[in-house]
């Protein structure tokens, strides 16, 4: 049986993950001798589809750059942080994202303001959706270089195309009127 040059086609067309799943069903051995070519096959299908789901998950993380590994299955609702069960299970949803409607999370300082905001970023990541996390001051500083070096368009281009942008650290650093005329128009 001609199993190699097969794996190595499947590689070399980008079906990584059949490749893979391929092999391990030959390593396996009598484990899928009862299967049919169907169901082998939807085994091999399944596998590559599980990971480029998993590949794009971690390109949207990775592009999200979120400041801190949070995930909403991790909050803790009995903690006095006076977050309503019900608000959380909308936020969760998602749905409001969909309906381009803003969120601010305030509170006193350690209260998990930012976790919250990145486990919500993490969810929208999983639920298929783009997402950015930036802290205001070095966005702004970013915004500046880009603006000198001729790719302010292109940053905000990709701000635009951003589903959820998650602004954090808001107000700990003053915004001087240079700021505010030299960002006119932008």
């Amino acid at each position: 049986m001609l199993t190699h040059p097969t794996s190595d086609r499947l590689e070399a067309l980008g079906f990584t993950g059949m490749a893979k799943a391929l092999d391990e069903q030959r390593r396996a051995g009598a484990t899928f001798e009862n299967l049919s070519f169907e169901e082998r096959l939807g085994l091999l299908v399944d596998r590559e589809a599980t990971e480029r789901s998993a590949k794009k998950l971690a390109t949207r993380l990775r592009f999200a750059a979120l400041r801190q590994a949070a995930c909403v299955e991790d909050i803790d609702m009995r903690s006095p942080r006076g977050i309503d069960k019900s608000v959380m299970a909308h936020l969760i949803d998602g749905g409001w994202i969909n309906r381009h409607e803003n969120l601010l999370v305030t509170g006193p300082t350690g209260l998990g303001k930012s976790w919250i905001a990145c486990a919500l970023g993490h969810k929208a990541c999983r639920d298929d959706r783009r997402v950015m996390y930036h802290r205001v001051p070095r966005l702004f500083q970013a915004l500046a270089i880009a603006r000198g070096d001729g790719r302010h368009a292109r940053v905000l281009k990709s701000i635009e195309r951003t589903e959820l942008l998650i602004l954090d650290d808001w107000g700990l650093s003053v915004l001087t009127a240079a700021f505010w005329t030299g960002h006119r128009g932008a």
